[in-house]
C-alpha cells in the first residue's frame, strides 16, 4: 500500500536503513528521519555483523552492504585465560566503527531520497506522517508514552563499554583477576587502529572496587575516568601498554526490553525500541537492520497499514523471541563465568560455543576441530575418534568420590544415593536456583552421594537443568545427574563436555 508521508524517529541502524529502503520501495513516498543528535556528536565504538546478517542485508541493498564491508575489519575469534589461548578460525565476522556505519547508511538513505533532520526531538503524536516508525532506542520516549505493553529487566552485572587506540589480532574473551574479583572483556578490532573493549563483573566486585562510588560521581555525558584507569591496569597484558578510551563511558546494567505489541495506531517500533537482546550475542545491530527489512517489506505487501504491522509483526517475532532466549542463557553464562574459570580454556570455549543451545557439539567440532578435540581430550584422557562424538562422550568412564563408573550413563542403581530436585526455575542463579542449591548441600552432608535433576523434556527446561547442575556440582562438590530425552543426547553430551554434569540419564521421552 502506497503511503504519502512517513517519519523516522531515531537516526541509528534500524531508522537510517528503514528510511532508504522506503525510498528504494516507493520512490513517491515522502521519508523524513528525525535525529535528537548532531551527527559530529555519534558515541560508540565498533558494531559486529555476522555472516548471517551479511546475508540477508546482500538480498535487501547489496550497494550498502558493500560499502560497510569495504569500511569492516575482518578478525576471528579467541578466548584467552591467563596465558592459555584457543582460536577459533571464522573470517565471516566483520567489525565496523559505528561513526563509520552511520556515515555509510546516512548517505544511501540521502542518495535514495530520504531526508535527514539532527538536532530535532520530536514526539511521535506531533508528526504528520502516516507511520510513524520509531526506532528511538532501548530508551525509547516513543515506547514509554504509547500503549505498547512494555516491560524492561535489568540484569545483575555491571559493563561498560570503551575502546583501545590499536586493533587486536582477533576477537577476544578474557578474564582478569584483581584484588577486588574477576573483571571479563568481550573485545574486537573494528578498524586498523582501534578496538572496542565491552568489560563486565558482578555487582559484588564493582562494589569492593568503588565502582558504585566513581559512577555517582560521574555526569551522565562524561566518562568514568577512575574506573578506565583502573581496567588499563587490570588488563595491561592484553592492552600491551595501550589506554582505554572513553565516550561517556559509565558502568550499566543490561536492559531486556519486551513488548507485547509492536504498533499503536499509526506508529511501530523497530529495533531496541520494540525489544534488545543481551550484547554477548552481538544482535542489536543485527536485529534492528532486519526489522527494517520486514517492516518495508510488510509495508509493500499489504492494503493498510493495520495489516501491514501485523504482518511485520508476525514475521519477526519468532526470530526475535528465539534471539532473546537464547540472549538471557548466553547473560546467565556471562554473569556466572568466574565459576568455570578452572577448566581448560578449550572447554571453556565448548562451553561458550554451546551455552545456549544454538550450535550442537558435533556441528563445532566440523567447524574447529582442534578445539574440540583439544577439549575432548581434557574431558575423556584420550583422544576421541574421528567421529561419532556425542557416544564417545558417554562412554567415558567417571571418578569420583573414589569411585570409578564405567560412562556417564546413571542407572537404576544409582536412584537410592541420589536425592532428586524436580524443575525448580527458568534462571539458576535466581532465589529457587538458590534453594536447590541449599538443598543439594543438606543432602550432601547427609551422606547422599548427589543429587539427580528432573523435569520436562522440553529443550528449554533441559538447558536450565545442565545450568542449574553445573551450579550445585561448583558450589557443593555434589555428583550431578541430568535426564534429558534421548532426542538430545547431543545437549547432554555438550554438557558433560563443559563440566556442567556428571552423569546424564537418558530417558524415552519426546521433547516438545
Amino acid at each position: 500500500m502506497p503511503h504519502r508521508r512517513v517519519a523516522v524517529l531515531g537516526g541509528g541502524p534500524g531508522g537510517l536503513y528503514a528510511a532508504r529502503l522506503l525510498r528504494l520501495a516507493d520512490p513517491t513516498c515522502e521519508v523524513v528521519v528525525h535525529e535528537q543528535g548532531r551527527p559530529e556528536e555519534t558515541f560508540g565504538f565498533g558494531v559486529g555483523l555476522a555472516a548471517g546478517t551479511q546475508r540477508n542485508l546482500q538480498a535487501a541493498d547489496p550497494d550498502t552492504l558493500r560499502d560497510i564491508l569495504a569500511a569492516g575489519y575482518r578478525h576471528d575469534m579467541t578466548m584467552r585465560v591467563g596465558e592459555d589461548v584457543v582460536r577459533v578460525r571464522n573470517d565471516h565476522l566483520v567489525g565496523v566503527a559505528r561513526t563509520e556505519l552511520l556515515a555509510i547508511l546516512q548517505r544511501h538513505a540521502e542518495k535514495a531520497g530520504a531526508r535527514l533532520e539532527f538536532g530535532t526531538r520530536c514526539a511521535a503524536q506531533d508528526l504528520d506522517a502516516d507511520v510513524v516508525v520509531a526506532a528511538d532506542g532501548v530508551s525509547s520516549a516513543t515506547r514509554e508514552a504509547g500503549d505498547f505493553g512494555a516491560t524492561v529487566d535489568v540484569g545483575r552485572g555491571l559493563y561498560l563499554w570503551c575502546a583501545a587506540d590499536f586493533a587486536l589480532h582477533d576477537a577476544m574473551f578474557s578474564p582478569a583477576s584483581t584484588e577486588h574479583g574477576t573483571f571479563v572483556t568481550h573485545a574486537y578490532p573494528y578498524a586498523p587502529t582501534r578496538s572496542t573493549f565491552l568489560i563486565e563483573t558482578d555487582e559484588a566486585t564493582w562494589h569492593r572496587a568503588g565502582f558504585d562510588a566513581t559512577t555517582e560521581a560521574t555526569a551522565a555525558d562524561a566518562t568514568d575516568e577512575a574506573s578506565l584507569r583502573y581496567l588499563e591496569r587490570a588488563f595491561a597484558d592484553r592492552l600491551d601498554g595501550h589506554p582505554l578510551i572513553g565516550n561517556r563511558t559509565r558502568w550499566l546494567r543490561f536492559r531486556t526490553v519486551h513488548c507485547e505489541r509492536w504498533s499503536d495506531g499509526r506508529t511501530v517500533l523497530l529495533g531496541d525500541a520494540a525489544h534488545t537482546a543481551h550484547y554477548s550475542i552481538g544482535s542489536g545491530t543485527k536485529l534492528a537492520m532486519e526489522d527494517a527489512i520486514a517492516l518495508v517489506d510488510a509495508l509493500g505487501e499489504e492494503q493498510d497499514t493495520t495489516s501491514a504491522f501485523r504482518r511485520y509483526e508476525d514475521v519477526r517475532r519468532p526470530s526475535v523471541e528465539r534471539l532473546q532466549e537464547l540472549a538471557r542463557r548466553s547473560q546467565l553464562w556471562w554473569e556466572s563465568f568466574p565459576e568455570r574459570m578452572h577448566l581448560p580454556v578449550e572447554q571453556l570455549m565448548v562451553a561458550y560455543m554451546t551455552r545456549a543451545g544454538n550450535v550442537p557439539l558435533d556441528r563445532f567440532a566440523e567447524t574447529a576441530p582442534d578445539v574440540v578435540h583439544a577439549a575432548l581430550e581434557h574431558y575423556g584422557d584420550g583422544a576421541a575418534p574421528p567421529g561419532g562424538i556425542v557416544e564417545w562422550v558417554l562412554d567415558r568412564p567417571l571418578h569420583h568420590g573414589g569411585r570409578r563408573r564405567p560412562d556417564r550413563r546413571a542407572t537404576p542403581a544409582d536412584d537410592g544415593e541420589l536425592v532428586t530436585i524436580e524443575n525448580v526455575t527458568t534462571d539458576p542463579w535466581d532465589d529457587d536456583g538458590d534453594a536447590a542449591v541449599a538443598r543439594a548441600r543438606a543432602a550432601r552432608e547427609r551422606g547422599a552421594a548427589g543429587v539427580r535433576l528432573s523435569g520436562p523434556a522440553e529443550r528449554g527446561a533441559l538447558l536450565t537443568r545442565l545450568d542449574l547442575a553445573e551450579r550445585i556440582r561448583t558450589e557443593t562438590g555434589a555428583l550431578t545427574v541430568v535426564d534429558g530425552p534421548e532426542a538430545l543426547r547431543d545437549d547432554l553430551a555438550a554438557g558433560l563436555v563443559s563440566a556442567r554434569t556428571d552423569l546424564v540419564a537418558l530417558t524415552a521421552e519426546e521433547p516438545a
